[in-house]
């Protein structure tokens, strides 16, 4: 006759590898692909225009000259239309093809400037008005634990939209032990120009391919 002793080992044993299966699907599926426009999943190092879902939102995701100076910083255009310019991604995992949900990425706009900076975003200075936090371009240099956890943002999921997502920042996937005080990225209007920033309304964007 099995021991209770056995038979309760056993049953801890069932109910971890339930436990470890239920993790890596909900991995998997939260970490599904992200979409473009004509439902195809995003590749990495492929040109895509960011521009809002919601109409009357602003136009393309494009370059602000804010100041008259570099660094450029991360905006829209004013108006729906074919201006701006695609960016592309560049996942922190090595080796990885697909843009994923929820996951780490460099975004890096695929224009030139007269600025010595990259295009790529980073998560720039916190405007003194608002208190929101800006996002410019350029390269983090930051070489602690953190490493340059100011250029990776990620993709997440607008709710059950298909093809509907929000932009956030919160690199965990970079840095786990790391306490960032993560924010969803939306418009910011200064002067007439659209900024884009942390800390405010979220905007819901769509992907579409360049």
């Amino acid at each position: 006759m099995m021991s209770m002793k056995l038979i309760g080992s056993l049953s801890c044993c069932l109910w971890l590898v339930m436990a470890i299966a239920t993790v890596a699907q909900t991995s998997d599926d939260s970490n599904a692909p992200v979409l473009d426009t004509s439902g195809q999943a995003l590749q990495a190092g492929v040109d895509y225009y960011i521009k809002p879902a919601i109409t009357d939102s602003g136009g393309r995701f494009t370059l602000i000259d804010r100041n008259g100076s570099c660094p450029l910083y991360v905006g829209q255009e004013n108006v729906s239309g074919p201006e701006g310019y695609p960016v592309t991604f560049a996942p922190f995992v090595e080796g990885e093809t697909v843009v994923r949900e929820a996951r780490d990425q460099k975004i890096t706009f695929s224009a030139a400037t007269i600025c010595v900076q990259s295009t790529a975003w980073k998560l720039g200075e916190t405007d003194q008005v608002t208190q929101r936090r800006l996002i410019v371009t350029g390269e983090d240099q930051n070489q602690g634990i953190a490493g340059p956890a100011r250029n990776y943002f990620r993709v997440n999921k607008q709710a059950a939209l298909d093809g509907v997502y929000n932009l956030r920042w919160c690199p965990t996937e970079l840095c786990p032990t790391c306490r960032f005080i993560c924010g969803s990225v939306g418009a910011l209007v200064e002067n007439g120009k659209r900024l884009l920033a942390l800390d405010g309304s979220v905007l819901p964007v769509v992907f579409e391919r360049a």
